[in-house]
């Protein structure tokens, strides 16, 4: 049974820090690009970061270069989203994503606030 599940999310206040976690199971990590993606209320789903199954290539959307960092850990099943200098339009629910040929599996999100 493949799963992904979401930690670490919360309400922070601006300017502050998180740091996410998706641990999986059910299938063979270190063959997956693994995404972090989230979603605004009221807008589409948007990716925000990337990295290759071996973890040396990595991909950030515009809006987040220079303050998210994106990694992995092949031995724990485990990918991280370090989120520094958090703004309000940071808000959103985000999801971890796994990607391999015809595979695409889906966390079931956290929800990340960034208000004073």
């Amino acid at each position: 049974q493949v799963q992904l599940v979401e930690s670490g999310g919360g309400l922070v206040q601006p300017g502050g820090s998180l740091r996410l976690s998706c641990a999986t199971s059910g299938f063979t990590f270190s063959n997956y690009a693994m995404s972090w993606y989230r979603q605004a209320p009221g807008k589409e789903r948007e990716l925000v970061a990337s990295i290759s199954s071996n973890g040396g290539t990595t991909n950030y959307a515009d809006s987040v270069k220079g303050r998210f960092t994106i990694s992995r850990d092949n031995a724990k099943n485990t990918v991280y989203l370090r989120m520094n200098s958090l703004k309000p339009e940071d808000t959103a629910v985000y999801y971890c994503n796994a990607w391999h040929m015809k595979y695409d599996y889906w966390g079931q999100g956290t929800q990340v606030t960034v208000s004073s």
